[in-house]
């Protein structure tokens, strides 16, 4: 796989049938390790291992629903009350970070009416703070700790 942008991530990989799985501790379930999910495991694993992201306040694989039609948003971040504060987007290595995945993420805020969007492929990251009080949006230098977004 590709090196990434983010702290190495100590996956646990095993191989099916010539195929490498990569155990899920969100899912806890093992999946197939595509360009993409090396991407989210690895951004997922920083998220609680360097920023103090509770694992159970992430939901990996989060169902919603847009315009009536079923979604999925590859990362969802709660507080402890179970009000969604993120939205995560990730994308392999070869797909560029830009409008049209923003674009994506705001669709599924409409359902979820998130103040964080975080959008990446590993090895460019977006975070955008939706400043509800002067409606603007603001792109952060750091993705910021689980307190941060919590405040």
């Amino acid at each position: 796989m590709v090196p990434l942008n983010l702290p190495n991530a100590e996956l646990k990989l095993k191989k099916k049938a010539n195929q490498i799985y990569v155990w899920d501790i969100f899912r806890k379930s093992d999946l197939l390790l595509t360009r993409e999910e090396w991407v989210r495991q690895h951004l997922l694993h920083y998220l609680v291992n360097h920023l103090q992201y509770p694992v159970h306040f992430i939901a990996s694989e989060f169902k919603i629903e847009v315009n009536k039609l079923t979604r999925r948003c590859d990362g969802v971040v709660f507080d402890k009350q179970g009000t969604p504060k993120m939205i995560i987007e990730c994308k392999e290595p070869r797909v560029k970070i830009d409008e049209k995945v923003l674009h994506q993420v705001a669709q599924y805020n409409y359902a979820l009416n998130v103040d964080y969007i975080l959008l990446t492929n590993g090895l460019i990251t977006v975070t955008v703070y939706l400043n509800r009080n002067e409606n603007t949006l603001e792109y952060l230098e750091m993705i910021p700790d689980y307190h941060q977004i919590c405040h």
